[in-house]
């Protein structure tokens, strides 16, 4: 059994050194699709739920939601983005450093990843556009940490 949770968020980030137009400053909203597999609970309060949507919906905000909303998501590893992370934090503006490039295939299997030590994911979703996102699931994340 399979239940789906839908999350937005709005987020700032640049892909230093890109050949196009997100090598600028730009943002998004987010929009994150969390997927949660398992049987169903047997009994108890919760029975015949895979998990409680109002548990999935407080670890994704605590994990994830909190952290990336209204922030700018930086790649540590980027002297540039990390030039602009210092300024924003002189100014007590909200940053979220990075391992690695901020794209959608990046966050989405970091999103994966953080979630997956608490509940059952089964695949993450992270649309950066109404038409375009990533998706990343535990055969993708297996072989991501496979290389």
């Amino acid at each position: 059994m399979k239940i789906v949770k839908h999350f937005s968020f709005d987020s700032a980030h640049l892909l230093d050194c890109h050949d196009g137009k997100c090598q600028n400053l730009h943002g998004h909203t987010y929009q994150l699709e969390v997927e949660v597999q398992g049987p169903l609970i047997k009994s108890g309060p919760k029975a015949g739920m895979v998990l409680d949507f109002a548990d999935l919906k407080q670890a994704v905000k605590q994990q994830i939601v909190d952290h990336l909303d209204h922030a700018f998501i930086y790649d540590i590893h980027s002297e540039k983005e990390s030039t602009i992370a210092q300024l924003l934090q002189s100014w007590q503006m909200k940053t979220f450093a990075f391992q690695g490039r901020t794209t959608a295939e990046m966050l989405s299997q970091f999103i994966f990843d953080q979630l997956s030590t608490k509940l059952p994911i089964s695949r993450i979703r992270l649309y950066e556009t109404p038409s375009s996102y990533a998706e990343c699931n535990s055969s993708s994340s297996k072989e991501a940490s496979d290389d």
